[in-house]
């Protein structure tokens, strides 16, 4: 197995956790924004300590950071704050694997993104698998109980929510491969910390500001949050770590399709954790994602 391969289920697998703890953590205690908050405040001090260990442990001084990486680094850190919030509140209009899936739009958008702004090719085998993803979407888009022709269905809030989301993540995945690619002198994995650590640093000040601002109080609440919030952290820390390090060793578009392997990860926790109901079409719309991740897979 490549090791891209092996780093993107990781990642898939912390984010799953780190979704069921915000999902829990908004459902009953938090804002959207404030539950977007924790993941960055609670990772950031373990980003930076082990990322400061590492440092002194290796002798080693921090890379030479390019004018360049800002403005990736700065554009994936803005676009991801977004898109988690975009999450979090679809979240509370349909269940979780629902949620999570709709998500998912991000493969095909990551595509096309990473293709028009880093020149990241896909193989027509890509395209085609690709496309089967957007499928399944349109399967998942009506929800139970709605009438009308399919595309009506893309325009109700829950659909905003999934689509806005992953146009958001994106161009959070093209930004952060971007700002990795500017680490052009060290081995993958540590061009993958030093961005992470970089990037939170980042959005960590951002939500602050931002919450200061148009939420006060929600900081408080956090905090009171933090024996939950401070898993949301650390699960949060594993991928974020995951994700900088295959996208640094493999095109955006491919880590993000692989990566939906969440969506089994999800539906498990849907039935198992949160015990809600899943519908027939969304179990289709479900296994058509599945499938595409399997072409995908294949026609690397």
């Amino acid at each position: 197995m490549s090791l891209w391969i092996a780093v993107s289920l990781a990642a898939a697998s912390f984010q799953t956790v780190r979704f069921m703890l915000q999902k829990v953590l908004a459902s009953v205690t938090l804002s959207a924004g404030g539950a977007t908050f924790a993941r960055f405040a609670y990772s950031a001090p373990f980003i930076l300590s082990g990322l400061a260990a590492y440092l002194v442990i290796s002798g080693r001084d921090m890379p030479h950071v390019p004018a360049m990486f800002w403005p990736y680094a700065a554009s994936g850190a803005l676009a991801q704050i977004l898109a988690t919030v975009c999450v979090v509140a679809l979240f509370k209009q349909r269940n979780f694997a629902v949620g999570i899936t709709f998500k998912k739009t991000e493969v095909i958008q990551t595509a096309i993104v990473g293709l028009v702004i880093l020149g990241d090719q896909i193989s027509l085998g890509g395209w085609i698998a690709i496309l089967i993803g957007l499928a399944a979407v349109l399967v998942l888009s009506k929800t139970p109980g709605s009438e009308g022709p399919w595309w009506r269905h893309l325009s109700n809030r829950a659909s905003r929510l999934g689509l806005g989301s992953g146009v958001l993540f994106a161009f959070s995945a093209v930004g952060y491969r971007g700002a990795t690619l500017q680490l052009d002198t060290v081995e993958p994995i540590f061009r993958a910390g030093v961005t992470l650590a970089l990037v939170v640093s980042m959005q960590t000040v951002m939500m602050l500001v931002w919450l200061s601002w148009r939420e006060r109080g929600e900081i408080a609440r956090v905090w009171a949050a933090r024996r939950v919030a401070v898993w949301v952290g650390l699960t949060s820390l594993g991928g974020s770590f995951c994700w900088f390090w295959a996208f640094s060793l493999q095109n955006a578009a491919y880590v993000k399709a692989l990566g939906q392997a969440e969506l089994f990860l999800s539906l498990i926790a849907s039935v198992l954790f949160f015990r809600e109901k899943i519908s027939a079409r969304e179990i289709l719309g479900m296994a058509l994602l599945g499938l595409s991740v399997l072409a995908l897979v294949l026609s690397v």
